[in-house]
């Protein structure tokens, strides 16, 4: 039977372009990979035929070679030097890296020691405490290497050595016919060194597990979310590789007293009908612990809004502050005794209650009349 034309294998015409062979060969090989198409020969088959199809296409001068002299260019005696096309394990293996994030089998090829695992910590803290900052001492669980083997993982604390299989190259090759795989060395693991002398308290990780106390300065101004970043503080890395990242995720607590809308503070404070109605100061308390002076004006109406500039949250990694919004509620006295409600009768008798003096109601009766109006 005759050779299968590349350019048909990957279903692109003779002048295409190196994208438009890179483009057809991704989908062939995302197509029919291994990898998702389990103990389906077919699909086997044709990925290796499109994969050595790729490698000749891909490269200018093999390509040039079976344009001018086809399959022949590539069989022992060939144009091509008796070098056969089958032994191109690195070429595709880096393009299967953008697909799986790894070799084959989606198996990462790195070597050496890796660094340290970054830790999570969540910290919850009060309103006042994120207005002001806070230090604090937390424990977390965690690594740290090895005192008996100097972290290096063997008991003579030599170190791990090079893996015999692989001769450092954390890779191995098995031949299957014309082609040639490339897997991660499964002696080492893909790292191209081994430790032959295992330490016995660590077992050759050249870590050991321990609770760990450390200080956290938690700034002021922080919000729900806020991630603070603690460099060198998570999981040691294996034999003496760098530490990883502690993270501090940060919760702020709901408050009884105040809400919080970015830097601005809001809370609702009740004042009395004669302070509403003549004036007068009052106390309001402020979110770093002390109180604050507010002058109400006369004929102050429930729901009106004071704000007080400068008086709010603290602003991450800035010295200004927000401001702080309050909202009087006018308290209605309840349980009077009867001279008090013989005051407020006269007080009805002059005149108190009427639209003159009520600006809201006059407002509303104006309204529903032009309603009523319209309605006639």
């Amino acid at each position: 039977m005759a050779d299968k034309d590349f350019y048909e294998i990957l279903g692109v015409q003779k002048n295409a372009s190196d994208d438009e062979i890179k483009k057809s060969y991704r989908k062939l090989a995302m197509k029919y990979h291994p990898d998702r198409n389990k103990d389906d020969k077919e699909s086997e088959r044709k990925f290796k035929e499109v994969s050595a199809a790729y490698e000749i296409l891909k490269d200018s001068e093999k390509r040039s070679a079976y344009d001018q002299y086809g399959h022949d260019a590539f069989r022992q005696g060939g144009m091509g030097g008796g070098q056969g096309f089958g032994d191109f394990g690195g070429g595709f293996s880096d393009i299967f890296e953008e697909f799986f994030g790894g070799g084959f089998g989606g198996q990462s090829r790195q070597r050496g020691p890796q660094r340290g695992n970054d830790l999570r910590y969540n910290m919850s803290v009060s309103l006042q405490e994120a207005y002001s900052g806070k230090k604090s001492q937390i424990r977390i669980p965690s690594y740290e290497g090895c005192d008996l083997c100097s972290a290096t993982g063997s008991a003579d604390k030599s170190g791990p050595s090079t893996c015999s299989t692989c001769g450092g190259q954390g890779k191995v090759r098995s031949t299957q016919g014309f082609f040639s795989i490339e897997r991660p060395c499964p002696t080492c693991g893909g790292e191209g060194s081994s430790i032959k002398n295992p330490c016995l308290k660590c077992s050759g990780t050249g870590q050991v597990k321990k609770q760990k106390t450390i200080s956290v300065t938690i700034p002021a101004g922080v919000d729900t979310g806020t991630r603070i970043r603690i460099s060198g503080e998570g999981e040691p890395g294996q034999r003496g590789a760098g530490n990883g990242d502690l993270y501090i995720f940060v919760e702020v607590q709901k408050d009884k007293l105040f809400e919080r809308e970015e830097e601005n503070i809001f809370c609702q404070i009740p004042i009395s009908v004669t302070t509403a109605i003549l004036g007068g100061d009052v106390e309001v308390p402020t979110i770093e612990g002390k109180k604050a002076r507010l002058n109400i004006p006369p004929g102050t109406q429930s729901e009106t809004q004071f704000r007080l500039k400068g008086k709010g949250m603290s602003i991450l990694r800035q010295t200004r502050r927000g401001d702080m919004y309050v909202e009087a509620k006018v308290e209605i006295p309840v349980n009077l005794n009867s001279k008090q409600k013989a005051i407020l009768q006269e007080f009805e008798k002059e005149g108190g209650t009427s639209k003159k003096h009520s600006p809201k109601s006059q407002s509303f009766f104006s309204k529903l009349k032009e309603v009523l109006e319209d309605l006639t």
